[in-house]
Formats: C-alpha cells, sequence, structure tokens
C-alpha cells in the first residue's frame, strides 16, 4: 500500500479563465467619488521573497465616510463600489485605483481604522486568506480594536507604506509564509 499523500484542490491556476481577464475590477471608486483619490499596488511574495504571478487580490472597503457600499447606492453621484479583483503580474503585483476609506465602526462603541479587506487567492493556496491593509502613520491605528489583536511585532506586516516616489500611491507586500509573514485572520 502506498501512503503518498495526494494534492488537495486548489483554486488555481485556473481562476485566471473566469474571475480575472474580462471581469477585474482595477477601479474602486469613479471620477467625483468624494474622499482622496489613491493608487494601491500590492505585491504577493512566497516564502523565498520571489514574486507569485498568477495570484488574484479581491480588495473590499469602506468609502470616504466609513460606510460599506450597498446595492444600489452611489456617492456624491459618483458610483462606489467598494470592491476590486485583479490577477497579479510576472513581478507579483497589481494596482487599484481607489480613494482613501475612512473610519468604520467597530464592536461595541469602538472605531476602527482606516483599512482595506484584502483576499489572497492562488495555485497552492487551499483557503482564501484574509488579511487588512492598514495605513502607515494613520493616527486611528493606536486605537483600533483589531489592529490591537495583533501582537506588536508582527504589526508592520499590515501596513501598506507611502511610494516616496509618487504622491498618493501606496506599497502593500503580501508575504505568504517566513521570514516577515504577513498576518492572515481567520474568518
Amino acid at each position: 500500500m502506498d501512503l503518498t499523500p495526494t494534492p488537495s484542490q486548489t483554486v488555481g491556476p485556473y481562476l485566471h479563465l473566469g474571475l480575472t481577464d474580462a471581469r477585474s475590477i482595477s477601479r474602486i471608486a469613479g471620477d467625483g467619488a468624494k474622499g482622496e483619490r489613491i493608487w494601491l499596488t500590492l505585491r504577493v511574495l512566497d516564502g523565498e521573497g520571489v514574486p507569485v504571478p498568477d495570484a488574484m487580490i479581491e480588495l473590499w472597503q469602506a468609502d470616504s465616510d466609513g460606510n460599506y457600499e450597498r446595492p444600489g447606492g452611489n456617492q456624491g453621484g459618483a458610483v462606489f463600489g467598494g470592491f476590486g479583483r485583479m490577477a497579479t503580474t510576472e513581478d507579483g503585483s497589481c494596482t487599484f485605483e481607489t480613494i482613501r476609506p475612512g473610519c468604520v465602526a467597530g464592536p461595541g462603541e469602538t472605531v476602527q481604522a482606516p483599512h482595506i479587506n484584502v483576499s489572497i487567492l492562488g495555485r497552492g493556496i487551499l483557503k482564501r486568506l484574509s488579511t487588512r491593509l492598514y495605513f502607515a502613520g494613520e493616527p486611528a491605528n493606536a486605537a483600533d480594536p483589531i489592529l490591537a489583536l495583533v501582537p506588536d511585532n508582527r504589526r508592520a506586516t499590515l501596513l501598506a507604506q507611502p511610494n516616496p516616489a509618487r504622491s498618493g500611491n501606496w506599497i502593500f507586500n503580501v508575504r505568504l509564509r517566513g521570514e516577515g509573514e504577513t498576518v492572515f485572520f481567520d474568518v
């Protein structure tokens, strides 16, 4: 009898056939949407720091007032979907155009700092990986009840950094494992 493990079913690389190419959503907020327009470049790296060229990233975020989109809703005449989906390129990255979210009501009487919910899917990932992207330097981070659950020495893995080369651009690296592994949430 052979007890060699057999591979499990994963989401990729077939996700590109129906979920990304024609169905990519890189622009989360349309022209005229209320709030500070930003560009987020997310980059997925494996345990060795090598770019993952065929992952899929989904984003879900609140608008600049801290509200999540409701079906049929709009913001100041400009549709704000609050959702984005893209595949990573050869360098493991993809860029979304959106607005910086506002603070969101948290559990109890708390307030959550501006953040974006991030899901990563791809070849070899058996279950969607969920994390959050917070903005480095945001004063509300200090009181965020979810960020407070993360040990101090791991919080930096959840912080997008401003791109010094381009104003309004942020960079967020997702490290799937190894040293500097991004904190993932069990949701």
